[in-house]
């Protein structure tokens, strides 16, 4: 609820976009404009670590209605999760710093939708994450990529993702949700 306000603008501004400009390409980027505001900041007055990953939310709701991806999803009963994300800083964004955050798909694997988002202030990468995500049947289950592809296309032009990443959701993953997780410190 943090930035609902936001979501809201972001996606009424995202169909506005659509309707002028048409859907952006399964593999485009998108962007959106914004601005760190008071709540972003924590004590040392910079954006906060966590709120970050809260924008860059933006950027895929954005990315989701662009894409004409979200009106499937809601229409078929799909959503998506997030299963891991790793964040990058560079460089701090201080009070009423404008931004953009850039999203686009990197790619997928046989169990999940990899993506990329940037915060950029004036061409220039501050922070970057890439996430990867699960899409989910709200009747239960993962939904399989052939149902997913078969109902929006196969996208054309998706970059090979970087080694590194498959390395790291890999070693970042904990068991499946039905296995046992103690949380034992050694």
């Amino acid at each position: 609820m943090n930035v609902i306000w936001r979501t809201l603008l972001v996606m009424l501004g995202a169909r506005r976009r659509v309707r002028r400009e048409g859907r952006l390409p399964p593999t485009g980027i998108g962007r959106v404009r914004l601005t760190t505001l008071p709540t972003d900041l924590d004590i040392l007055m910079h954006m906060n670590n966590g709120r970050y990953l809260s924008l860059f939310d933006l950027g895929r709701w954005d990315l989701l209605v662009r894409t004409g991806l979200f009106d499937v999803m809601k229409q078929r009963g799909w959503y998506a999760v997030v299963s891991s994300e790793t964040v990058t800083f560079r460089k701090s964004l201080e009070l009423w710093k404008r931004f953009d955050v850039e999203s686009r798909m990197i790619g997928h694997d046989d169990k999940a939708v990899y993506l990329e988002h940037r915060a950029v202030v004036d061409g220039e990468v501050y922070a970057r994450v890439i996430v990867r995500a699960r899409m989910m049947k709200r009747s239960g289950g993962t939904l399989p990529h052939d149902e997913l592809f078969a109902a929006v296309g196969y996208p054309d032009g998706i970059p090979e993702i970087d080694p590194w990443v498959h390395d790291w959701a890999a070693a970042s993953a904990l068991p499946p949700s039905r296995a046992e997780a103690p949380s034992v410190w050694s």
